[in-house]
């Protein structure tokens, strides 16, 4: 049976993310246990029990995301089950490498833990912000932004989501202008996004060169199943265009709608959206409703229990394994 893993991104994290799969299974106690040895600090009880203020800050929200996504995939491996594609939204493309064998864990965690300090910074040295535009066609989203750039201010389409759901980053000036007239050109609502910088967009430059000489360091291999790229959304079969793909990633879009769609190409009998919330269901539902799709840790761990079952029942001849 072909599998497809989803990996969120950031701004799905939440107190209490990752506590009672820890307690029911081993592989995700463990997998915490090794963020907290490799970050230097107790990342697992921030998790567990916040503060949800101190939880949020870009530089723990990251780390905590892929370690809450590797112990469900971990417990997810120690039942047999694998994909055959994996994709992860922005932050989550890292988890969606370590589920292919192209990133150690531990290489991860340190570089996601570094990806959210140097982009907190760079928010800092030059403020901005993002906003969901809702009820436009790209083609408008991208004019709106086209119009509201200029006299020094950048903004540019930052995350393709879903069919009528574009969001829009870099400096505030300009985020607020196209928004405007993203409202004026028939959008149906434009909503402003808590975030600490412009992610996705030329105001993250600074943070992207430094992240690359983080990556050069880390050994990234060929993965054993393909990775959905964001910027491209392009099947990543090779260790160097897995490098590059992260490099760039910190500028680029996250074209989500157009990596969903192929996947969907390849007829995946289960999407399995592994870590914190439901979103990246969501997003797929409003792609394909007729997708068969899994959140699995939103309700842990009766929501990977009812995961194991749905996908014993779906390939009979492996239900043995995998419960």
């Amino acid at each position: 049976m072909t599998l497809a893993f989803l990996f969120p991104g950031q701004g799905s994290q939440s107190v209490g993310m990752g506590r009672a799969l820890a307690a029911e299974h081993t592989a995700a106690r463990q997998a915490f246990e090794i963020a907290d040895r490799v970050l230097g600090f107790a990342l697992s009880r921030l998790c567990w029990e916040g503060p949800e203020d101190e939880l949020r800050l870009t530089k723990n929200a990251q780390p905590a995301l892929l370690a809450h996504s590797v112990a469900a995939l971990r417990v997810l491996e120690s039942h047999g089950v694998t994909p055959a594609a994996t994709a992860g939204h922005s932050l989550g493309e890292y988890s969606a490498c370590v589920a292919a064998g192209a990133l150690a864990y531990e290489d991860a965690l340190r570089l996601v833990r570094s990806r959210g300090e140097l982009m907190f910074e760079a928010g800092r040295a030059r403020p901005g912000t993002m906003a969901a535009v809702l009820g436009l066609e790209p083609a408008a989203v991208e004019a709106a932004c086209i119009a509201a750039s200029g006299d020094g201010l950048e903004v540019v389409a930052a995350n393709y989501n879903a069919p009528g759901q574009i969001v829009i980053s870099g400096d505030v000036e300009a985020v607020a202008r196209a928004g405007e007239i993203a409202k004026h050109k028939g959008a149906r609502r434009v909503i402003p996004l808590p975030v600490s910088g412009a992610f996705h967009s030329p105001l993250m430059r600074p943070a992207a060169e430094r992240l690359a000489r983080a990556i050069a360091a880390v050994e990234v291999r060929a993965p054993r199943c393909p990775v959905i790229g964001n910027a491209r959304a392009e099947r990543i079969e090779s260790a160097a265009a897995l490098r590059a793909a992260l490099e760039a990633q910190l500028t680029q879009p996250v074209r989500w709608e157009a990596s969903m769609r192929l996947l969907l190409a390849d007829a995946p009998a289960w999407f399995i959206e592994v870590g914190t919330g439901r979103v990246l269901c969501g997003l797929l539902k409003s792609v394909a409703p007729e997708a068969a799709a899994i959140s699995l840790t939103a309700g842990e761990p009766a929501d990977l229990a009812l995961a194991l079952e749905r996908l014993g029942a779906a390939r009979p001849s492996a239900a043995r394994e995998i419960r």
